[in-house]
């Protein structure tokens, strides 16, 4: 209780006792003496009570912006003490949760519904241990700011968004506002513009699945170990294809428009090189992102390049006299540069060509979002491994995928791997 609560109370008492000993028409000298104790008793605490509430009020301040700054961390240990094993044995055998896991699933069931356990997309980070083999868990990485570690997307400067339900759009400003110089003295200068924004928006429309088979054995014996395998595994597959589909998602079948696929509708400025890949190539995309005033620098461009590509461009010099390949060029200009024979097409016609595509983010506007509806959700199937005493688990997700600005993109294709004959 607080000190200036108890010292209310106790004034409330001296008050009342005080006005039971005033009522007397002849009190007593020990009544006498009484009252003069508690009269001074209720100024002593005026005193204290005004100063209870002055240091109450900097320890309320204190603890406001301890709270501010606390929430993040705490969702962060909180979310690094999930564990999958206890979702594994909760569908298996029925074994309740507790702990942090208990604490953790309960939020989220109130937050949406879901037919199985929901698993929060934090719970998919893989987890280090130490030498001794004691759990030391990293730090858990913002929902709202990271893919996996090691998605494609994720360093391509993709931003993952939470969305509890409902659709989210995105308004970005397409219209271009310039200033004019007054032509004269008394001359008006330029004219107003039209403030114009285009809605990119994402719906809850595609669903990711995700079917993992436990048989009875791994179940009794991996024990702990079945943390890092069922995370490993669902990591490493939705990762994939997740990846996948914020590039080359068809918009059909049930998956997202992707950002290579869709680039005419996303408005995405494609530039056919046809022409064998070189450093020179990419260096003029950069220059069309500066001067669109989408980046700054070289250093703010970031590559994604396919596999052959980079095997093609580091075995041919550049021909400037020094003794540079023509990927080490680009290395030494570019912001970053990944690599993946997942998220491109592969190469194909004659002479064998294929794409790159180049992305920069500007004023902290991220070039594409990645939309996650709600948590994991883990539904058991009871009966297709009935048998044989093995659990099937099904880990389900919705995800949508946008473009806000087209301008911090840019589609490199014809990109020649070998000399036409």
């Amino acid at each position: 209780m607080l000190e200036s609560v108890k010292i209310a109370r106790r004034q409330s008492e001296i008050r009342q006792n005080l006005a039971e000993l005033a009522g007397k028409e002849s009190p007593s000298e020990d009544e006498i003496r009484s009252m003069e104790k508690l009269d001074l008793e209720y100024r002593t605490n005026e005193t204290r009570y005004r100063a209870t509430l002055i240091a109450e009020d900097t320890e309320r301040r204190d603890a406001g912006n301890e709270l501010e700054t606390r929430s993040a961390q705490e969702l962060s240990d909180l979310m690094a003490g999930f564990e999958m094993r206890q979702v594994a044995l909760a569908l298996d055998e029925g074994r309740q949760l507790d702990g942090q896991t208990a604490e953790v699933v309960t939020e989220l069931r109130n937050a949406g519904g879901f037919r199985g356990i929901p698993v929060p997309w934090q719970a998919l980070e893989t987890r280090n241990t130490v030498a001794s083999g004691t759990p030391d868990p990293i730090q858990t990485r913002p929902i709202i700011d990271r893919l996996f570690p090691d998605s494609v997307a994720a360093r391509m400067g993709a931003q993952m968004i939470s969305i509890e339900s409902g659709a989210l759009e995105w308004p970005v400003v397409t219209s271009a506002v310039s200033a004019g110089w007054a032509p004269t003295e008394a001359g008006n200068v330029a004219g107003p513009t039209a403030y114009v924004t285009a809605d990119r928006p994402m719906k809850p429309d595609h669903n990711l699945g995700v079917q993992m088979r436990l048989t009875r054995k791994t179940l009794k014996q991996s024990g702990a170990a079945l943390e890092q395998a069922v995370r490993r595994d669902m990591n490493g597959a939705m990762g994939a294809a997740m990846d996948q589909a914020a590039f080359l998602g068809t918009g059909a079948d049930g998956q997202p428009l992707g950002v290579i696929t869709g680039a005419a509708t996303y408005g995405i400025t494609a530039t056919a090189v046809n022409a064998l890949a070189s450093w020179g190539a990419f260096r003029a995309a950069a220059t069309r992102f500066m001067t669109a005033n989408g980046a700054n620098s070289p250093k703010a461009v970031k590559a994604l390049i396919r596999p052959e590509v980079w095997d093609y461009m580091d075995g041919i010099l550049t021909g400037d006299g020094a003794f540079r390949f023509e990927y080490e060029r680009m290395v030494e200009a570019l912001g970053e540069i990944a690599m993946t024979a997942n998220a491109l097409p592969a190469p194909t016609g004659t002479p064998s060509a294929t794409s790159a595509i180049l992305t920069t983010t500007a004023g902290g506007v991220a070039p594409i979002f990645i939309g996650a509806w709600g948590a994991v959700d883990m539904i058991r199937d009871p009966y297709s491994d009935a048998q044989s005493g093995g659990l099937r688990i099904t880990a389900l997700a919705t995800m949508d995928v946008t473009v806000a600005r087209p301008a911090q993109l840019e589609l490199l294709t014809g990109l020649e791997l070998e000399a036409a004959v």
